[in-house]
């Protein structure tokens, strides 16, 4: 391979998935795009390779195993907290490379990122924050990112993390239904921070402080709260790791707006002990933090994962293909955790042959669907295994991943500490292996359940079991197999989709008098968001007036990239529930005739 100083001539971005891609937003109404993906996206939301929807029947058979566990034996769980954790953590690594943000080169040892962290919890302490204080966050990934998290869960402040593809609206409402008090901005996204909170005098009441990464007339500068002395770091918090929460990312839900996942110390704490044993990261490792640190994937398993066994993390604040590829060859980063659309840029694309990529030996896939061909083609090509994890921004994330060698076409084994069975949605019936339904969990990870939204909890945790909504089965082996979902979401390279969120949106429009809306096949992005529209009477409407409408209102993954096809009517249950099957096998009719 050529020398990583080579250009990349060849690369075009509008060439690249959409997922990677990421434009400029500023005062002048260019849009800066965090296209990287979502949950993982969750939140590693539905990493699995997933079939088509509804593609096989639930089993009405009932097996003498219900239960499932790891094949790992169960690791004694730390019960400090998030901060307490990490920090002593970070005295292990002597003075070893911590962190560099690859955009500008800053580059923290594990003392300074320690002392750093340090500084800045006083800094927060001395301008009053105290424990309990809810904390956004609204940046792309950077070093300071990791130091706010740190320092954030050291002082007993929630922090939420937001989506920096969100527009003023979305923010708007993630701020507001958070509870933040306060705001950490990066200056490019500034704009979007203003317009949020003037589009809502209580919201911007509400937020006492903007503190920005880097300088802007009017705002708290960060640079000021790493130059504090460090003297009034907060001690004796009280903090009770079983209960208090440290994060709160926000999960896209099917039938409704965002909900805000309170993950507390325990259940951060007890996942990195867990998937520890099968993702672990040695202390001559290199890792890319490529996937953004608002979301639970790119925050545990990335950030802290890296950070509780004294790897060096390389951070990226967006995917630029020759970017990307010089800082795995210069740093020579031994293990990535990405997402299907790199791995399919990284199998493919003849650039990459310009750079010594040798030192890769890990590869972890989770976000959407990975199919075994391009596994196949990436690991001939790069020499370096890729293995696929299962989980959800509920369970902190890592449910499930697989070890080497490779279990194509699964996500591996439980993690320990982790029990699974797999029920029929429709009896409840608990299933044996190979038998299909839906799976239920068990475990420390589980979330304490969503902000204000009961309802939403009890739905999903019963007995306290959560219920993914995903179906597969259990091999004989242990592996789990995704092979479906319960839940409608669309998955658009990484991104969730909410269709509830989009119809809502639709139905907003004064030509439109009911909508739908579900995903469809698409080779390169998994799905697509595809509308089925109900004109009003005698309202002339366009399928442009229609995907325009949706565009001016919804961060850019959101689109309406499957089309618009016009109805008489929305197929519906008694109940007024679309029947998004039916549309699904219209639409499986339609392009195969």
């Amino acid at each position: 391979m050529a020398s990583s100083g080579s250009k990349i001539s060849s690369i075009s971005r509008g060439a690249l998935p959409l997922l990677l891609q990421t434009a400029a937003r500023s005062s002048h109404d260019t849009r800066h795009v965090h296209r990287q993906f979502s949950r993982l996206l969750s939140t590693m939301r539905r990493s699995a390779v997933v079939g088509d929807a509804h593609s096989k029947p639930f089993s009405t058979s009932s097996s003498t195993k219900t239960i499932f566990k790891s094949s790992l034996p169960d690791v004694a769980l730390d019960n400090r907290s998030l901060g307490e954790y990490l920090l002593t953590k970070l005295d292990n690594f002597g003075d070893k490379i911590a962190l560099v943000d690859y955009a500008n080169g800053k580059t923290y040892s594990y003392p300074q990122l320690k002392a750093a962290t340090i500084r800045v919890a006083s800094a927060l302490n001395k301008l009053g924050y105290k424990k309990g204080d809810v904390m956004a966050m609204h940046s792309s990934n950077n070093t300071e990112y990791c130091i706010l998290l740190l320092a954030c869960a050291a002082s007993g402040i929630l922090l939420t993390t937001a989506n920096p593809a969100y527009t003023p609206a979305e923010l708007a409402r993630h701020l507001k239904h958070s509870g933040s008090t306060s705001l950490v901005v990066v200056d490019v996204l500034l704009p979007v921070a203003k317009a949020a909170m003037d589009s809502d005098p209580e919201l911007k009441a509400a937020i006492k402080e903007v503190i920005v990464i880097g300088e802007a007339e009017g705002c708290r500068p960060f640079s000021t709260l790493l130059e504090d002395d460090g003297k009034s770091f907060p001690e004796n918090l009280n903090i009770d790791p079983m209960n208090d929460v440290v994060v709160l990312p926000y999960s896209s839900g099917t039938t409704g707006l965002p909900k805000g996942v309170q993950l507390t110390h325990h259940n951060l704490v007890a996942n990195l002990q867990q998937f520890r044993p099968v993702i672990k990261v040695d202390v001559e490792d290199t890792s890319i933090g490529i996937l953004p640190f608002y979301h639970c994937y790119g925050m545990i398993p990335v950030m802290m994962g890296v950070f509780q066994d004294g790897g060096k993390l390389v951070t990226l604040p967006k995917f630029e293909p020759e970017m990307f590829l010089k800082a795995l060859s210069e740093h020579k980063v031994t293990m990535a955790h990405i997402v299907p659309p790199i791995v399919v840029f990284m199998a493919k694309h003849p650039a990459v042959s310009q750079f010594d990529l040798s030192s890769l030996n890990r590869v972890v896939v989770g976000a959407a669907p990975l199919g075994e061909a391009i596994t196949g083609a990436f690991m001939d090509r790069l020499k370096a295994p890729v293995t696929q994890g299962y989980g959800l921004t509920e369970t902190s994330p890592v449910l499930a991943t697989d070890v080497l060698p490779p279990n194509p076409g699964t996500t591996g084994h439980l993690v320990p500490n982790t029990l699974a069975k797999v029920v029929n949605p429709e009896t409840g019936a608990e299933l044996g292996v190979g038998e299909t339904g839906e799976f239920v969990f068990k475990g420390p990870q589980v979330m304490k359940g969503y902000l204000n939204n009961q309802r939403a909890t009890d739905d999903m945790i019963k007995d306290g079991w959560l219920y993914s909504g995903d179906v597969g089965h259990v091999r004989e082996d242990g592996c789990i197999v995704i092979t479906d979902r319960l839940k409608e979401l669309i998955k658009y390279k990484g991104f969730q989709v909410p269709p509830a969120e989009l119809e809502d949106l639709l139905l907003k429009h004064p030509g439109i008098q009911d909508a739908a809306v579900i995903g469809v096949p698409d080779e390169v992005a998994g799905e697509l968001p595809r509308a089925y529209v109900v004109p009003k009477p005698d309202q002339p409407l366009t399928q442009e007036e229609v995907c325009k409408f949706v565009e001016e209102n919804v961060s850019a993954y959101k689109r309406l990239r499957g089309g618009v096809e016009f109805m008489e009517v929305i197929p519906k249950s008694p109940s007024g529930k679309i029947l998004r099957r039916i549309l699904r096998d219209e639409y499986s009719t339609k392009v195969s005739t």
